[in-house]
């Protein structure tokens, strides 16, 4: 009896571990082109074409849930996605892969899943723009460059 018992507690762990972890393979085999993506977020928003049939074959073959944002702030989730296992796992990988948390540490991002398995990656503090030498206050002439020195004017 105490075996039984003992059984139906392992049995109901694993499948909760691994009904929380079943898309984190998925996940790991894109991880690679989802960093390159975050990085060129810094220059404007990126999307990624998913195969809907990767995560159809992970999952329990529910259609439903395939649709998420995450937000991430300073490394960290900042919004509430424990209800989609889809999105859940994806933080974990990010957060479990020494890169993406190096990545995600110095920006903060919006990544979304839409209905058509397309994943967008918004960078939420992208880089400033670029100004020219002629905007920087350190290029731009003082008064006292502007008006000729003392000998200048005794010297005319």
């Amino acid at each position: 009896m105490k075996k039984t018992i003992m059984f139906e507690i392992y049995y109901r762990t694993s499948i909760k571990f691994y009904d929380s972890m079943m898309y984190v393979h998925v996940w790991n085999k894109y991880l690679p082109i989802i960093k390159i993506l975050m990085k060129k977020a810094v220059a404007g928003n990126q999307t990624l074409e998913l195969n809907r049939i990767d995560f159809e074959r992970a999952g329990s073959g529910r259609k439903a849930g395939y649709k998420f944002t995450i937000e991430l702030v300073q490394g960290r989730v900042t919004n509430i996605i424990s209800g989609s296992p889809l999105a859940s796992d994806l933080a974990a990988a990010l957060l479990q892969d020494p890169a993406a948390r190096v990545i995600l540490a110095a920006n903060d991002f919006n990544i979304s899943l839409n209905t058509k398995f397309q994943l967008s990656i918004e960078n939420r503090n992208p880089a400033p723009q670029a100004t020219t030498p002629e905007e920087t206050p350190e290029h731009q002439p003082s008064k006292t460059e502007e008006q000729p020195s003392e000998t200048e004017q005794n010297n005319h």
